[in-house]
């Protein structure tokens, strides 16, 4: 059973953020570079960790941009700074640890079809 519940919005960014990283070499070096950048914030919270927190940070970016490079196509934080979160989130489930459930499609689109009708009322 899943911890957190996505609505419409948050469920459609991880269709993108998917979409966005389709590559395996892509996914290959997320896979390395997003533990390496979430892990260095709470190492780099100690003075002591600081220097390796740098060196966690810095090589998880560079394997997140060489794996850009390989899909062809700009990181998604780019486009919406939202996706820094959604990232974590996709690494997460590939990992196998679902922690978000994730609006269908289809009630989605029902979603957006009620609010249009109300918005037109």
């Amino acid at each position: 059973m899943a911890l957190i519940k996505l609505n419409r919005e948050w469920s459609q960014l991880m269709e993108d953020y998917a979409a966005d990283h389709q590559d395996p070499r892509n996914q290959f070096c997320h896979k390395i570079g997003i533990p390496l950048i979430a892990g260095s914030i709470p190492v780099g919270a100690t003075i002591v960790g600081l220097p390796l927190a740098t060196a966690m940070f810095t090589t998880g970016w560079t394997f997140q941009f060489v794996g850009h490079a390989f899909e062809g196509k700009k990181p998604s934080f780019v486009e919406d700074k939202r996706a820094l979160v959604i990232g974590l989130v996709w690494w997460a489930k590939k990992m196998g640890w679902n922690l978000t459930e994730e609006t269908a499609g289809e009630v989605i689109e029902q979603e957006l079809a009620r609010e249009q009708r109300a918005a037109a009322a």
